[in-house]
């Protein structure tokens, strides 16, 4: 499975099982799916920090799903000995990112829209490899690095940065899959 990425004007898309980006019909469910799928099929990694961002809304129904994320992504940066990125509070903006791409199969297709510099994208993921899960999604981004070139590296670059300080992990939901954007800023 691959994953798409942007920053720094480059870009590359990937489904999972390899072949590019398709365009597919996927039938919606509700957000609360979503959450209930997402909490059995992802455990907390246990370790990283969230920073000074906390953990988002009470009142965001996808407020553990988005600490999940922060939490994988700032538990790999620790292994670089770098400073824990905060969550940033477009969480809702990212949804419909994720949402509009979904709709369109075009992974990045609303990208730039909450007023991130940078993208990840997980377009069409099992819910359950999402974040926490072994061979998750955002494990296979960071095992693209390291490297410069962000052809072959986007993924990881985009996640290592110190140019960013903040993610937004956005999400929507289709029967039995996810479309997910970490956006950078």
């Amino acid at each position: 499975m691959k994953a798409a990425s942007r920053g720094n004007g480059d870009f590359a898309g990937a489904r999972p099982g390899g072949g590019g980006v398709h365009l597919w019909a996927m039938k919606r469910v509700h957000v609360g799916v979503l959450v209930a799928m997402a909490v059995v099929g992802c455990g907390s990694s246990g370790s990283g920090s969230s920073g000074a961002g906390g953990t988002g809304s009470s009142s965001d129904p996808l407020a553990a799903q988005r600490q999940q994320c922060l939490n994988k992504i700032n538990t790999y940066r620790k292994t670089l000995n770098l400073p824990p990125y905060k969550l940033w509070n477009k969480g809702a903006c990212a949804d419909s990112q994720a949402k509009s791409d979904e709709q369109s199969g075009t992974a990045h297709g609303a990208f730039g829209k909450c007023g991130e510099h940078a993208q990840n994208e997980c377009p069409g993921w099992p819910i359950s490899k999402i974040s926490s899960a072994s061979g998750s999604c955002l494990d296979q981004m960071w095992a693209e690095g390291p490297g410069s070139n962000f052809q072959q590296h986007g993924h990881y670059i985009n996640m290592s940065s110190t140019k960013y300080t903040m993610v937004a992990c956005g999400f929507s939901a289709s029967s039995g899959s996810v479309w997910a954007v970490q956006d950078f800023k």
